[in-house]
């Protein structure tokens, strides 16, 4: 059993709305657009790697098929949360993404209920967060009619929200944010609308009009957030969902404390200031833009500095 903090180097992804706002991360971009940083990532169209320590240059797939005891022998042929940060330099697409029965018979892949943490947006941001049609039939008909603006709900959003996106939900992130998002370990997004934008080669992206009707929950009821906060010792803790496929927290460290990490494991995105992870005497320091993973059974340790986190488990 480890007992080190696993660091993982991210995943960056090249997007047509994304650009450089992951910079603030710390991170050296490998695109002008880059719209995507998979920080934990065991999918076959990316995999973060382990930076130092034992696994050095392990990826988080190779970890969970050979060494199962890291992660408290889940069970399961992936690992189940993929967390990402996202920059949208522009609109995202209209989308919806397929619960898991849906997922699992089209196309290869589990569902896609996921979360935004948001990190930073410009003044006026919005999101597209569900619809005003209250059947599938109405949805279908101002689909076919291209009555955007009436079957779109949209919202403003702040630094600091908190949005639930179970499937089945139309949703976009708007122009001008920056959020964390974690979600189940899923790639498949169908895509109902893109604003006839082109691509890089001059043509549009497909759309899956036919599927997003499938996978379609409607009439939209929003998710009801009862958000838990809690204060140990120097880390202020706010729980933000507990939901069937994930639990996420947002830890605001000022000072030290004692913790003890029992979960089948912990994963800790560093958003904001530095700290240091403390274990059987030994330190391991932390600052923006790291991804931490605290194994099964790590027990406890203390943290301590000044910052904020993203804490995440199943």
């Amino acid at each position: 059993m480890s007992t080190e903090p696993l660091f993982f180097e991210p995943v960056f992804k090249e997007r047509i709305w994304g650009g450089e706002k992951l910079k603030a991360f710390g991170y050296d971009l490998p695109y002008k657009r880059t719209g995507e940083c998979w920080a934990f990532a065991g999918h076959p169209h990316g995999q973060s790697v382990v930076k130092e320590g034992k696994y050095k240059w392990k990826t988080l797939g190779e970890l969970w098929e050979k060494e199962r005891q890291l992660f408290g022998e889940l069970e399961g042929g992936r690992f189940p949360l993929l967390t990402k940060l996202l920059d949208a330099n522009d609109n995202l697409s209209i989308q919806v993404h397929p619960p898991d029965e849906y997922a699992q018979r089209f196309e290869n892949d589990c569902g896609k209920t996921e979360c935004w943490y948001v990190v930073h947006c410009e003044e006026g941001a919005e999101i597209v967060y569900g619809h005003y049609p209250k059947t599938k039939e109405e949805f279908s008909q101002m689909v076919r009619e291209g009555r955007w603006t009436e079957l779109l709900r949209k919202v403003s959003v702040n630094q600091g929200d908190f949005y639930y996106v179970p499937s089945g939900t139309i949703h976009a992130i708007g122009k001008g944010i920056v959020i964390l998002e974690t979600q189940q370990n899923s790639d498949t997004t169908y895509r109902l609308y893109d604003y006839e934008r082109m691509d890089q080669d001059g043509k549009k992206r497909e759309l899956h009009v036919a599927q997003s009707l499938d996978v379609l929950a409607t009439p939209f009821v929003e998710s009801k957030l009862v958000m838990l906060k809690n204060q140990v010792e120097g880390v202020h803790v706010t729980t933000f969902i507990q939901s069937p496929y994930f639990t996420v927290h947002k830890w605001i460290v000022k000072g030290s404390a004692r913790l003890c990490q029992k979960k089948p494991f912990l994963l800790i995105s560093v958003l904001k200031g530095n700290g240091h992870i403390e274990k059987n005497k030994k330190g391991y320091a932390f600052s923006v833009g790291d991804h931490v993973l605290l194994p099964a059974d790590f027990g406890s340790f203390t943290i301590s500095g000044d910052a904020e986190c993203i804490v995440s488990h199943v």
